[in-house]
């Protein structure tokens, strides 16, 4: 179920960018270099603070440039809402 769930999701790839401010952890899981542990401090990090552009990935814990790039075709940071 898991493989299938991978496949399904890596197909969504190609039809459509990953919202990093949006996506869940099993999404994210399908970037290049971003497993489980990037997955999790990405939304971990979501919960405090809004992704203002996908560069901003760089804040997160283990997410470095190279898997920024690697993804950017990828990826599309929708715009925050702040509720003050």
């Amino acid at each position: 179920m898991k493989m299938l769930m991978t496949m399904l999701l890596s197909v969504g790839l190609s039809f459509g960018a990953i919202d990093i401010n949006k996506a869940n952890a099993s999404e994210l899981q399908t970037l290049k270099g971003v497993g489980a542990t990037k997955a999790q401090a990405i939304v971990a990090y979501r919960d405090e603070a809004c992704f203002e552009n996908i560069d901003a990935l760089v804040d997160v814990k283990g997410i470095g440039i190279k898997t920024v790039d690697k993804n950017r075709d990828n990826l599309i940071a929708s715009k925050c809402i702040t509720t003050n």
